[in-house]
């Protein structure tokens, strides 16, 4: 007789990944740290998060092992932040994802705005 095998207990590499870098506000930093140490208020103008967000998402990615962060105690006191090798090895992902999305998305644009041109001009 078969076992029902729950789903939810079954280990999945993508569901993993997605639970660590998955968030808008992760992908956004690492993607942003690509260019290489920014200082916090650096990350924070770059990225439009608010300080509460940017320090929860720069501790958890710290914390899964994707981001370094360095201090300096020299006045001003600074807070630096780079990727780690394992936040680095994500740049080739990120790499990918953009010449899907100027594949399909920019795509999907042109397709959009020649259905508005074709509706403008039957009305």
């Amino acid at each position: 007789m078969a076992t029902d095998t729950n789903l939810d207990d079954a280990p999945c590499p993508i569901i993993d990944s997605l639970k660590q870098i998955g968030s808008q506000w992760r992908l956004i930093v690492l993607h942003d740290l690509q260019d290489g140490e920014k200082r916090f208020n650096e990350l924070k103008r770059s990225t439009g998060a608010s300080s509460r967000t940017l320090s929860r998402v720069l501790d958890d990615l710290q914390e899964h092992g994707f981001v370094d962060r360095r201090m300096e105690e020299d006045a001003p006191v600074a807070t630096y932040y780079s990727l780690t090798d394992k936040g680095v090895s994500l740049c080739p992902v990120f790499d990918e994802i953009q010449e899907w999305a100027t594949e399909w998305l920019d795509a999907e644009h042109e397709e959009g705005a020649a259905e508005a041109e074709t509706v403008q001009s039957t009305v």
